[in-house]
């Protein structure tokens, strides 16, 4: 080191200098985040006679960077998984994919959930309470803008026809699971298995309900629907659970609003590969709506098969979801 590389705080009698240069942790163990409570982290580790729970703290070095339920991490410190020991994560690792929200549409501080799910399970139950439209919308754009693959699960299957809500959808080509109280579990857990699937879902839905089917150890709370059509929330922080045939849950907390002041039309449009390459033809500021008269996606609509117009009006049911705030959304 040289004088660069050192700093001595000003006006304090015995400060010892500090280091820029960091601890390179060549001996940190890595871990995956199961559980985040109060500042205080539940990290899986591989041990010596197989996977422990290490309760971990943030390391100070990591500044401001969160650390969620899906993180891979690497640790330092006690990780054998003792009662009261305590380890240090001192690296998160890049995220594949992260599902993101705002608390609403002019809250500009970006929030992750989950991180490296691969699928988004996105609860509703077809009636009592009714699918809350504007909420399913903005779930579908988060699925698609933080890299992840959506799933709808269509609970209490057996009280209503899940038609309209499919054919809301349909351009889309969304995989959708029916589901109810006397259904087998099987065509769901093909989905899940051997992936990493985050379940979301607003209160009253049956999604604790099904976290507690799948995973009989997860004994996550359930409650009633209220007699206007909402329900309590039941689950109160995000939770990692491993499926008996291969493969992880994470079970979210009931999500009231789910606002995406950090998604813009592009980030949409991005995941449609085809339809993107024709929106690069269309006009600046325009934004690929049936308000916009010049968009080139209606042209390429009109001209090729009636599939194309089912792919333009899913496509714009969504967009209308990215900036929008009121009832349902």
């Amino acid at each position: 080191m040289d004088e660069d590389d050192v700093r001595i705080r000003p006006g304090r009698r015995g400060s010892r200098p500090r280091t820029r240069i960091r601890p390179a942790h060549e001996d940190a163990v890595p871990g995956l985040v199961v559980a985040v409570d109060r500042g205080r982290m539940t990290v899986r580790v591989d041990g010596p006679d197989g996977a422990v729970d290490v309760t971990a703290m943030r390391a100070r070095e990591l500044g401001k960077h969160g650390v969620v339920v899906g993180d891979r991490v690497r640790l330092v410190g006690d990780t054998s998984g003792r009662t009261d020991s305590l380890a240090r994560i001192v690296t998160i690792q890049e995220r594949t994919t992260s599902l993101r929200r705002t608390a609403d549409d002019t809250d500009p501080t970006e929030r992750v959930v989950v991180a490296n799910a691969d699928l988004l399970v996105i609860v509703t139950s077809i009636t009592d309470p009714e699918p809350a439209l504007g909420f399913l919308d903005r779930c579908l754009v988060a699925a698609y803008a933080g890299g992840l693959e959506p799933l709808l699960c269509l609970t209490k299957n057996d009280l209503a026809s899940a038609q309209p809500l499919l054919d809301r959808y349909a351009g889309l080509r969304l995989d959708a699971v029916p589901m109810s109280r006397e259904m087998p579990l099987d065509d769901l857990l093909d989905r899940l298995r051997d992936r990493m699937s985050v379940f979301v879902g607003q209160s009253g839905v049956g999604k604790s309900t099904l976290v507690n089917r799948l995973v009989p150890d997860a004994l996550r709370a359930t409650g009633d629907v209220s007699k206007i059509g909402k329900g309590r929330h039941t689950s109160s922080s995000a939770v990692l659970f491993d499926l008996p045939g291969g493969g992880t849950v994470i079970d979210t907390p009931g999500i009231r609003s789910f606002g995406l002041a950090h998604v813009t039309s592009g980030d949409v449009l991005s995941s449609f590969d085809e339809m993107a390459d024709v929106a690069a033809d269309c006009p600046p500021g325009c934004g690929h709506t049936a308000e916009d008269p010049d968009c080139a996606l209606d042209a390429w609509a009109a001209a090729g098969p009636p599939e194309r117009q089912e792919q333009l009006a899913a496509l714009r049911v969504l967009l209308g979801a990215v900036g929008q705030v009121g009832p349902g959304y």
